[in-house]
């Protein structure tokens, strides 16, 4: 018997503005596929801002260099007013209800955060075909689809997946698979993230970004049938192998912005470098066991990773006056705009020129891996 075709499956991680750097390695792959060539990736995930490119390119996978190139658009045209509520009075009113509401106990039981995102639901509505889904799994361009949130009173990540015939739910510690008919809420939840942007409601749960308590973020790819994983990562270091370096400590207590930064890159980049370094733990035990194992799940899963090759946060801190005045200013007090602080500018700053840079980073990065992926998808070499 000739051995499966391996089934391919894209990690697209959460990040809110830093997933812009998803786009340009997708842009690059798309140059390097022939022309015409169908969506090389059957299976496709994604957490928080990863979740909405995951959806924008399943919904266009009939015409994977169309969807590529209306996902670019998409991004370089970012202006943070498309994203939240930017002007001095949104700002204000939203930080006063946070105040009012969720720091002294008065007010309306309603989700209230730090930001206002409601421009955002706007947005996907506007920019997104998610009828094109149900197309691309009809035509066999795509296998499934998949967005992860995290329920709030469950505590569980709950991966919502919609995909061509019968793809069994999963039930894990602290996480399930649960097929459904994808929708812009679906999308809203994913990339919810706490405090800063409000919750939002699926059924009778509210839930949140999909980064929170996500332990396995590749487990999902599995779920659906994938074989092999390109994982695009948001962080410089995608293995924890930080090269030893001599650091020079300042002795100043961390402001407010710091400690948040550590904070979104222990939710959204901490879990899936473990996720990695475990599979590949996990790939070098099945090699070394009889090949009976792999029948009972133990057969390797290659895995492919392309992360910045720069940091994130110095890029931010080179456009924090991209930021609209009211932002800038609501979000100096808390140290953001400092160069040390420049960790949660990385995740907010929806901007055209910050966007284009990690784009454009992201299409590099691809490029100098153009030989590992184009043995990774079994493509011809030009």
């Amino acid at each position: 018997m000739r051995p499966a075709e391996p089934v391919t499956g894209l990690i697209l991680s959460g990040g809110g503005a830093r997933a812009a750097y998803q786009v340009g390695v997708l842009a690059a792959i798309a140059e390097l596929l022939p022309a015409g060539a169908a969506n090389p990736f059957p299976v496709i995930v994604g957490t928080s801002a990863g979740a909405i490119n995951a959806v924008s390119l399943a919904s266009g996978a009939s015409d994977f260099s169309a969807a590529i190139q209306r996902l670019t658009s998409f991004w370089q045209g970012f202006r943070s007013h498309q994203v939240l509520r930017s002007d001095w009075s949104g700002v204000m009113r939203q930080a006063s209800r946070f105040l009012i509401h969720s720091l002294l106990g008065l007010g309306a039981q309603v989700p209230v955060a730090l930001l206002n995102s409601s421009p955002l639901r706007e947005l996907l509505q506007e920019r997104l075909n998610l009828d094109g889904i149900d197309e691309a799994i009809r035509r066999q361009h795509l296998q499934a689809v998949a967005v992860t949130a995290f329920g709030y009173e469950s505590g569980q990540a709950v991966t919502f997946y919609q995909g061509g015939g019968t793809i069994d739910a999963w039930l894990r510690h602290r996480r399930i698979g649960v097929p459904t008919q994808l929708t812009v809420e679906h999308l809203l939840a994913s990339s919810a993230i706490p405090l800063l942007f409000a919750p939002v409601k699926l059924g009778q749960e509210y839930f949140g970004d999909g980064a929170v308590r996500q332990s396995a973020p590749i487990s999902p790819a599995l779920h659906l049938g994938a074989s092999r994983v390109l994982v695009v990562g948001v962080s410089g270091n995608p293995r924890g192998n930080e090269p030893s370096v001599q650091r020079t400590y300042t002795g100043q207590q961390p402001t407010l912005a710091q400690i948040g930064g550590h904070m979104l890159n222990s939710t959204f980049i901490d879990s899936l470098e473990s996720d990695i370094e475990l599979l590949e733990r996990l790939n070098q035990f099945s090699r070394v066991v009889p090949v009976d194992a792999a029948v009972q799940g133990l057969a390797p899963v290659e895995v492919l990773v392309i992360a910045p090759s720069q940091p994130i946060d110095e890029i931010a801190a080179r456009h924090r006056q991209e930021l609209p005045a009211a932002l800038r200013v609501f979000l100096r007090g808390a140290g953001a705009t400092k160069t040390s602080g420049a960790g949660v500018l990385s995740y907010l700053l929806f901007e055209a020129g910050y966007c284009s840079e990690l784009i454009e980073l992201g299409r590099k990065d691809a490029l100098a891996k153009r030989e590992e992926i184009t043995r990774f998808l079994g493509l011809t070499p030009n």
